[in-house]
C-alpha cells in the first residue's frame, strides 16, 4: 500500500499481478513526553524483532550525544548499537545497497530531529518493504509539534501514546516542561533540563 496521496486516473481500478506488486511495509509510531519510556518501547520492540529472526538496524539523529553515538540508550542504560545519521535517506547509501536489501526493520530514536522523516518512512515502508519503528517527541517544551513525528501518523499502522509520572503531582504527564530559561526548540538535555508534567 502506498501512503501516499496517488491523483486519481483512468486506470486507477487496474490491479498489478502479484509478482508485480511492491513489497508491502509497515510504519509504527511511539510518541510521548520526555521520560515516558519510548526508547525502552522502541529497543523491546527490535528486540522480539530480532527473537523472531528478523534483521534490523536501529538509526539515532547524531545531534543526541548523551549517551555517545554508537548506541540507542534509555534513561535507566539498556543500550543497542545504531548509526547516528543526520539524515535519515543517506541510510542506504551508509550501509550499502545489499546489506540494506537483507534489512527487516529499522528502529529510528529521537525522530523529531530528522527533518527527512517523512520522506524516508514512505520510501522504506512502501517501496522497500521494511518495518519502519519510529519513537520521538510529539510536542516541545511549549506543546507545539516537534519535528515531522505528527506528519508520520497518518501513514502509520499503529501509534502509541505514551505517559510519563508527573513530577509535580505523580499524575499521568503528557507535556514536557523545560527547567531552564533557554529558548530554542533543540536542546538536548536529560533530568537535568526537563521533567515530565500532567499541566
Amino acid at each position: 500500500m502506498d501512503r501516499r496521496i496517488v491523483p486519481p486516473s483512468s486506470d486507477a481500478h487496474v490491479s498489478l499481478p502479484m509478482e508485480s506488486r511492491p513489497p508491502s511495509g509497515e510504519i509504527h509510531v511511539i510518541l510521548g513526553p520526555m521520560f515516558a519510556g519510548k526508547t525502552t518501547a522502541l529497543l523491546r520492540r527490535i528486540q522480539i524483532e530480532m527473537n523472531n529472526g528478523r534483521s534490523v538496524a536501529m538509526i539515532k539523529s547524531d545531534k543526541d550525544h548523551r549517551y555517545g553515538l554508537d548506541s540507542v540508550v534509555t534513561h535507566d542504560g539498556v543500550k543497542m548499537p545504531c548509526f547516528a545519521l543526520s539524515e535519515l535517506l543517506s541510510f542506504r547509501d551508509k550501509l550499502g545497497a545489499e546489506a540494506y536489501n537483507k534489512l527487516d526493520v529499522i528502529g529510528i530514536d529521537e525522530a523529531q530531529f530528522f527533518e527527512d522523516l517523512y520522506d524516508f518512512c514512505c520510501n522504506a515502508a512502501d517501496c522497500d518493504g521494511k518495518t519502519v519503528v519510529v519513537a520521538g517527541l510529539d510536542g516541545d517544551y511549549l506543546r507545539k509539534r516537534f519535528g515531522s513525528v505528527l506528519d508520520v501518523v497518518p501513514l502509520a499502522d499503529s501509534v502509541m501514546k505514551l505517559t510519563a509520572r508527573c513530577e509535580i503531582c505523580g499524575r499521568r504527564a503528557s507535556f514536557t516542561l523545560r527547567k531552564t530559561n533557554e529558548t530554542q526548540t533543540e536542546l538536548i538535555g536529560g533530568a537535568d533540563v526537563y521533567m515530565p508534567v500532567c499541566l
